[in-house]
């Protein structure tokens, strides 16, 4: 914004010095041919009372030679009778334009090398008329007009560069305050709360600064209410959960005792963890550094395990592949076994007992493919299923854990997508992208990421049979 206001302020400038100083500097021109004509015109002024008293030669060369014949001043009288015409001084004028001078009665201007003459008729005694010729060299014509042009280009030049540095204040007054309150809004969506920016500079600006550290001060409320709400919720948990903690125990031994038991604690680690992450003020905004992250096969096989025995209650049959390598993701451990959990358990939850269900952990060269499918009925709106909040309709659906799913995806820059399954029902594809910079396909290695998507998941979609 700084330089187009410059620009558009050297563009309106140089115009209105074209402007003025073009007709200024042409009216100077002629104002230097009028001088050195006016001055043509007194010369020959000065020998017309000579003429009109007197057509001897001798006297009217010593008149012309007092007159300024050294200069170009020269006389020419018609034939009068027994007297021959007369010319005294250079000739330069045609003497068809004499003539015609003459004839008409009225002083005119012809060109001639090196200039131009001032042709003035004066009438003798004797009723003819005389033509006085004065020279007017080009270099009178031309006199201080150079250096009256060469003025106006300098104030010109001068108004010029003092608008341009005027409008370059103007600008840095202007864009200094539009640039903080970017860089202002910049550090809030990275996750600095306490980022706020000055008000001042221009009106409208300084109003937008107002806006903005007040909208700042309400997200620091609102994430603050929204943290003690969750702690406060979450540790209502509490007293259900030892409820079922004491109705274990009281299950005795058997695996689907142990099962219960196992979730119930696992349900209290998680209600503590959200209580601790609700108590933490700092928001959790930094990117993953080198070798942080976790080894999605081990979580994978991990909660494989946990699930399998419920499977086999159920008597599905299941399926799960790429996990014999460790498999490095820029994610936090509990939040991908959150999102396998929300995943499996929307299996479980959303289609029959016996439905056959398989994993997939694909590791790419930039990214890292985790695939959850199944052989049930399929989802019929993907879009709405991956809207947070909206739910499936049935009992128990709160519509919020394809919406974790897809924000854990999105926070390494991949995406979540349904789609068809190979087993017959749907299949959830999550990408991790392993740089973990922001969303996957900007500029030319976006174009090379979606390349390698492309192929990576036409790989993925083959057919494949559960063991």
């Amino acid at each position: 914004m700084r330089w187009a206001l410059v620009k558009v302020c050297l563009a309106v400038t140089a115009m209105v010095v074209v402007a003025f100083a073009v007709p200024l500097g042409l009216v100077v021109k002629e104002m230097a041919r009028d001088r050195a004509f006016a001055g043509a015109e007194r010369e020959a002024a000065a020998v017309a009372p000579a003429l009109s008293i007197t057509t001897d030669r001798d006297k009217l060369e010593r008149v012309v030679a007092s007159a300024g014949a050294d200069s170009g001043l020269s006389v020419h009288l018609p034939a009068d009778g027994a007297r021959a015409a007369i010319d005294l001084g250079p000739q330069r004028a045609a003497d068809r334009d004499i003539r015609a001078v003459r004839r008409l009665g009225r002083a005119s201007t012809t060109a001639v090398a090196g200039g131009s003459t001032l042709l003035q008729p004066v009438a003798l005694g004797t009723g003819t008329i005389a033509v006085v010729e004065v020279y007017v060299p080009e270099s009178e014509v031309a006199n201080g007009v150079r250096t009256a042009w060469a003025v106006l280009a300098a104030v010109g030049l001068a108004l010029i560069v003092g608008s341009v540095a005027v409008a370059d204040r103007l600008g840095v007054r202007m864009v200094q305050p539009a640039r903080r309150l970017a860089e202002g809004a910049h550090e809030l969506g990275e996750g600095r709360l306490g980022a706020r920016v000055p008000e001042d500079g221009p009106a409208e600006l300084r109003l937008a600064a107002v806006a903005f550290n007040s909208m700042a001060d309400q997200v620091v409320q609102l994430l603050h209410n929204e943290r003690e709400l969750a702690a406060d919720l979450s540790h209502r948990l509490r007293t259900p959960l030892t409820v079922l903690r004491l109705n274990a125990a009281s299950l005795g031994a058997g695996p689907a005792a142990e099962q219960t038991r196992a979730a119930v604690a696992q349900l209290e680690r998680e209600v503590d963890t959200i209580i601790r992450t609700a108590r933490d003020a700092r928001p959790q905004t930094a990117a993953a550094g080198p070798g942080a992250g976790c080894d999605a096969a081990e979580v994978v096989r991990t909660r494989m395990e946990f699930w399998s025995a419920l499977a086999e209650d159920e008597g599905r049959t299941w399926r799960v592949a790429g996990v014999d390598r460790p498999v490095r993701i820029p994610v936090a451990r509990g939040d991908l076994a959150a999102a396998l959990d929300a995943l499996l358990g929307n299996v479980f939850r959303h289609t029959a007992e016996g439905t056959a269900f398989a994993v997939d952990v694909h590791n790419g060269e930039d990214a890292v493919i985790v695939l959850v499918s199944d052989a049930g009925p399929g989802i019929t709106d993907p879009e709405a299923a991956m809207a947070r909040g909206r739910g499936s309709g049935n009992t128990g659906s709160t519509g919020l854990g394809l919406d974790i799913v897809r924000r854990l995806a999105e926070s390494t820059g991949g995406d979540v997508r349904i789609g068809a399954s190979v087993l017959g029902g749907t299949e959830v594809r999550i990408w991790f992208q392993l740089d973990g910079r922001g969303p996957a396909g900007r500029g030319r290695r976006g174009a090379v990421r979606r390349r390698r998507r492309g192929k990576l998941v036409s790989t993925f979609n083959r057919p494949r049979s559960l063991p």
